[in-house]
């Protein structure tokens, strides 16, 4: 076995090599966030004397376990977020990949921030291993675990609004921007540029990606960004925020007055609290201070003008929210008129004219998609492109997962995996020809647009920057094509219909 080791700002670290790839896990960005850190920004991490061994994932924020019964839970193996490092306050880490650790190489820098809305989820996951996207790349691969529900997101300013909390609810995002800050001051060290990083995350990820983008201590951090299935376009109000802090108090059985001995409980009573009141109520304000405008406003599109994007989602992303696998076109009808009237005719025909070998599970799916995540992405990118500065580049992927029988079509997180260039994950069908060309496909293009800011190459026709007027989109499927407007006439219904929840997996 061969080791490498690797001077950072807090001390030197010991990392494996396999195949040719330097690998770092569980290396520490921050202090534990427990006791006097809880509820407060992120502080730097202790330094350490000697060698510290990084063989293994840090501690994840704490977090419930999820279903294993569920088929969507088990497709991505969303069981495993505690799987690797446990659980626990002192969740501050990185893993990264890297083909080469000399100074000299500036290799660009990828790095991912994981799904899950701002609830669950964890860097750790199997899903976002870097090694191969890190060899097949010749790039530097950085996945980052942060705080998460209420560990990251508690809006405690209403409760008690004395400067002691000010930054309770917004820790989470302020995590992100010290991970980042990390890689400026340390990537080098591993074979990257700190001058050409790129940030892309998916789902709930790329709902973390979409604040970045607008704060001002993230400018400069990094220079490309690509938001999968998780375009952002309002915050949570902070009436919202402070009904959901004034419960989790409540069920702690504290109150304003005795709020400061929520410092002294133990993680797994605010975990608990956490799980009664719905991990999922909890996401950043704009606080007026860290977050000061919302995501599609001038003010934070004009810090990020430089910045290119890529913005995309999967054909039938909102699958992972229904389990109705049997529907029928009946059962279909009968759901459409309940929710839409007698615009469920003319719906039913949209679809049906489109997309006439789909089950009526999948239409109902792309339907959804449709109305919330795509109509989102959409806002996102005519933003972006209306501004004339840098480009925004539009994918949609098509490629149907093979897991399952295909029942889950081309499902939410598909494009995870491809991106990392894993195709023996499951939900890509375990290694197939045609999921290793999928992954080739999409990592590579990934890698371009790390490396230049654009993104094309030679395993895809040419694709032009997205605008309001053509909306070419890079369509991800074994015949891949540039389309323009694909899908116009279900995305122009949707404009005159109430949205569908934005709340991601």
């Amino acid at each position: 076995m061969e080791f490498c080791t690797v001077e950072t700002a807090s001390g030197k670290i010991r990392g494996l090599i396999s195949s040719g790839v330097r690998q770092f896990k569980g290396v520490p960005y921050g202090a534990c966030t427990g006791g006097k850190h809880r509820f407060r920004r992120p502080q730097p991490p202790v330094p350490w004397a000697g060698v510290r061994d990084c063989f293994a994932p840090g501690p994840v924020s704490p977090q419930a376990p999820y279903d294993r019964d569920n088929d969507y839970a088990r497709l991505i193996q969303y069981d495993l977020n505690v799987a690797f490092g446990g659980m626990g306050e002192d969740c501050l880490h990185l893993c990264i990949w890297t083909p080469g650790t000399g100074r000299q190489d500036k290799r660009p820098v990828m790095v991912s921030v994981h799904g899950g809305g701002f609830a669950i989820g964890s860097g750790n996951h199997p899903m976002y291993d870097g090694a191969k996207l890190a060899q097949s790349g010749d790039v530097v691969v950085v996945s980052v675990t942060h705080r998460l529900a209420s560990f990251g997101f508690l809006d405690l300013a209403d409760v008690d609004p004395s400067a002691e909390w000010a930054e309770a609810g917004v820790a989470g995002i302020l995590d992100l921007v010290a991970a980042l800050e990390w890689v400026r001051d340390n990537i080098a060290h591993f074979g990257g540029d700190p001058s050409y990083v790129t940030l892309f995350g998916q789902s709930g990820g790329g709902w973390k990606v979409s604040t970045l983008l607008g704060m001002s201590a993230a400018r400069g951090l990094f220079h490309r960004a690509a938001i999968q299935s998780g375009s952002l376009t309002a915050q949570m109000s902070r009436e919202a925020a402070a009904a959901v802090a004034h419960a989790f108090v409540r069920k702690l059985g504290l109150t304003p007055a005795t709020l400061g001995r929520i410092r002294e409980l133990e993680w797994s009573d605010l975990l608990a609290a956490q799980t009664a009141v719905g991990a999922a109520s909890f996401a950043p304000i704009i606080d007026g201070v860290h977050i000061d405008a919302a995501p599609l406003s001038d003010v934070a599109l004009a810090r990020f003008d430089h910045v290119p994007l890529i913005i995309s989602t999967t054909l039938d992303d909102a699958g992972l929210f229904f389990t109705d696998f049997n529907l029928s076109h009946e059962d279909l009808g009968r759901l459409l008129l309940a929710r839409y009237g007698e615009t469920a005719k003319l719906l039913t025909k949209l679809y049906q004219e489109c997309c006439p070998e789909k089950s009526p599970y999948l239409l109902f799916a792309q339907m959804m998609t449709e109305s919330g995540f795509r109509r989102f992405a959409h806002a996102q990118a005519e933003a972006k492109a209306a501004r004339g500065h840098a480009p925004v580049y539009m994918y949609l992927w098509e490629w149907t997962s093979p897991a399952f029988d295909g029942k889950f079509g081309a499902v939410h997180a598909m494009d995870v995996s491809a991106s990392f260039h894993n195709e023996r994950d499951a939900i890509l069908g375990g290694g197939s020809r045609e999921a290793q060309r999928m992954c080739q496909d999409l990592a590579s293009t990934l890698v371009a647009f790390a490396r230049t800011g654009d993104p094309n190459n030679a395993r895809i026709p040419h694709w032009p920057h997205f605008d309001a007027s053509a909306r070419a989109t890079l369509v991800f499927e074994p015949r891949m094509r540039v389309q323009k407007n694909p899908y116009g006439k279900q995305r122009e219904f949707w404009l005159g219909m109430p949205a569908a929840s934005s709340v991601l997996g």
